[in-house]
């Protein structure tokens, strides 16, 4: 054997759930990633299991994702999207039939059937299926922050930090009736140093770091981060194989951008006549991606040839097979490591089927690759370090997985005036805490409520789409929310007595963000103790 292999993927969606609209636009993120990414995922899982094809693979699986697959207001309205789909992806295949784009449309309406099929042979139980196959060895479940917060960005506020780290391991029990895991994924894969000893004291055995982390810490990492490392309060540190991230993610040579491959651009609700669309149309007649498309990538230009599903599923074949024997060649070109060398190559799991559509089928080509190799042996990164325990102590260096490896995504310039209202809320809610901790009846609801308001205010979502330019007014109105409700709630906390128009929001705002309703009291406001 020369060496290891463990795949990473990472899901996470921003927490969305706007019961005062029938068809809101931003659930529909959680509807297109559960057709689109997780069911052909379990599909995935489930035919390795039935072939009984040994590929672990470690998967990080948000709260707010947990929550929202929790959510039955969620589950019934994607339930009533995919029939709707359905129908569109009909009414597609039959406009069609007969032209170029004829294997395109039928492709639609074949996955949207296999995704009711799995939907309803799990009961739409998608946490309940991956702690299945976690069980059975053939995943390895991890768990991020509280609500994906930017930590670095909380290092004025350790107390944020705390309670996003305790409580991002309390709700992946609590929302998935498995132990809290081993390993956590830092979000945005981004560290800081005075981050080492809030993740040991949090119970956090192990993390993954981008690939500079290590190379650039002190000592730097031996083996040019091809084994993992201890941080100088005990965390295992794996490094990300900067190689494997290139070939997948990198826009000019990455695997999803083959002229073969499924254009992502180009889809029916942006073309196709509005009569034509069954109602899949925006507030005031916006188009919408319907997920339906129709063309394949081709070159660079605005001119798209008609999407062959069959010349894409072998490319994807060619992809994984190319996949793994770079991963052979890279492992054994890796003398002197410690000990067996393991290449991390980490994921979001969304881009797998979303952004790529035939990623699903890639993965699965690429671990039963990986499962018959002798040279690249995939494996869990929990199980890695329990064979392979590292010795070598380095303090790892500030790091993200972003643009330019650093914070400048969540702390730049786009997103700066967010931290603001994050640190003024957390003070407003962490003054009502150290008042009022005991606080029963309506005072402890909001201090509760406060506290989940919090975190739903320091996830880094809202800064990541004010940085890309996309769903800025989304992401900006959900943070004012977020900050003004936290404020009212921590003052409300605190009051002798409560006027009944208060007590009506309070009942209002709990059904609206029910968040981590599973944890309240002390479950909820021990959180942000100093380590005990």
């Amino acid at each position: 054997m020369t060496g290891y292999v463990a795949l990473v993927l990472h899901a996470h969606l921003p927490y969305v759930r706007h019961p005062e609209h029938a068809r809101s636009l931003e659930e529909r993120w959680l509807f297109e990633a559960l057709w689109e990414c997780y069911l052909p995922l379990l599909g995935v899982l489930d035919r390795l299991a039935a072939d009984r094809v040994a590929a672990p693979l470690t998967l990080s699986v948000s709260p707010p994702l947990l929550a929202m697959l929790r959510d039955g207001l969620l589950l019934r309205r994607f339930e009533d999207h995919l029939r709707r789909l359905t129908a569109l992806a009909a009414r597609v295949e039959a406009r069609f039939a007969g032209s170029g784009f004829a294997p395109a449309a039928a492709l639609y309406r074949a996955r949207l059937a296999d995704a009711a099929r799995a939907w309803e042979a799990l009961g739409g139980d998608v946490p309940g299926a991956l702690v299945r196959h976690a069980a059975a060895g053939r995943i390895e479940l991890l768990t991020t922050a509280a609500t994906h917060a930017y930590l670095p960005g909380l290092l004025p506020t350790p107390a944020s930090i705390r309670a996003q780290l305790r409580l991002g391991r309390r709700a992946f029990a609590a929302l998935t009736g498995a132990p809290a895991p081993r390993g956590l994924w830092l979000p945005e894969c981004a560290y800081a140093p005075p981050l080492d000893a809030d993740l040991a004291a949090a119970g956090v055995r192990f993390t993954v770091l981008d690939a500079h982390a290590l190379t650039l810490a002190a000592p730097p990492a031996p083996a040019n981060a091809a084994v993992p490392v201890l941080s100088p309060s005990g965390v295992a540190c794996f490094g990300r194989d900067r190689d494997s991230a290139r070939e997948v993610w990198s826009r000019d040579a990455g695997y999803p951008g083959h002229p073969a491959y499924r254009e992502f651009h180009r889809d029916v609700g942006l073309e196709l006549p509005e009569r034509e669309l069954d109602g899949e149309i925006g507030p005031d007649g916006v188009r919408l991606m319907t997920g339906l498309k129709l063309h394949r990538v081709t070159g660079p230009g605005p001119d798209k040839a008609p999407y062959d599903p069959a010349r894409a599923s072998a490319q994807a074949r060619v992809h994984a097979a190319a996949f793994v024997a770079r991963r052979e060649a890279a492992l054994a070109s890796i003398h002197g490591a410690p000990a067996p060398p393991i290449l991390v190559a980490p994921y979001d799991a969304e881009l797998f089927g979303h952004w790529w559509l035939e990623g699903p089928e890639f993965l699965e080509h690429a671990l039963r690759r990986l499962a018959a190799s002798e040279r690249a042996v995939p494996i869990a990164l929990g199980a890695y370090l329990e064979r392979h325990p590292p010795a070598a102590v380095v303090e790892p260096a500030a790091s993200t997985w972003g643009e330019g490896g650093y914070g400048a995504f969540w702390t730049g310039p786009s997103a700066a005036r967010l931290w603001r209202h994050a640190h003024h809320a957390e003070r407003a809610v962490l003054d009502a805490l150290s008042r009022r901790r005991d606080a029963g009846g309506l005072p402890g609801r909001a201090l509760d409520q406060a506290i989940r308001e919090l975190l739903l205010l320091q996830s880094s979502d809202w800064a990541f789409m004010m940085s890309v330019g996309e769903m800025v007014p989304y992401a900006e109105a959900r943070a004012r929310a977020h900050a003004t409700r936290a404020r009212r709630l921590a003052s409300l906390a605190q009051e002798p007595s409560v006027a009944a128009a208060d007590v009506a929001w309070l009942d209002a705002l709990c059904a609206l963000d029910p968040f981590l309703a599973e944890l309240a009291g002390p479950a909820l406001r021990d959180a942000f103790d100093p380590w005990r």
